[in-house]
């Protein structure tokens, strides 16, 4: 998954949460960068077609956006599975978000044999919680509690 993949990701789950377009700060929150390193992408996706920008409305993903979006999720989910359930790593978010750079397709798709992906995934993904919903783990928010 490269940039590109983690930001359509990205503004994939902030439009689901939402419920309409993702904003830039939102999208610059999630994957702590700048607000203007996420402008520049966000050009980017839309001379790909990937992306609509609207000034001030914010940011909604094309079809063919979706699509790769749902894709990189779908990648993000196989390795956060994958260091949790198999590799019983503690800090499987973090290890995700590290990983979900240079994990390509290949490697993917021979991590999701391992882990038994679910037919409902990415759909499986809480956004709020930054997991897969399979995942069997008592999340932070709620340990805090």
């Amino acid at each position: 998954m490269n940039t590109q993949d983690q930001y359509l990701k990205a503004i994939y789950l902030i439009q689901e949460q939402e419920d309409g377009p993702a904003s830039t700060g939102d999208i610059a929150d999630l994957l702590e960068v700048s607000p203007a390193s996420a402008n520049e992408m966000i050009g980017k996706l839309e001379e790909r077609d990937l992306a609509d920008h609207e000034k001030y409305k914010g940011v909604s993903l094309t079809d063919d956006g979706i699509v790769k979006a749902r894709d990189a999720l779908q990648t993000y989910c196989i390795i956060e599975r994958f260091l949790w359930e198999v590799l019983e790593v503690e800090e499987f978010r973090t290890e995700a978000k590290q990983l979900e750079s240079v994990i390509d397709e290949t490697v993917a798709e021979r991590l999701d044999t391992i882990i038994d992906r679910q037919d409902c995934c990415p759909d499986c993904f809480d956004a709020e919680a930054d997991a897969c919903e399979l995942l069997d783990v008592e999340l932070e928010s709620e340990a805090a509690d």
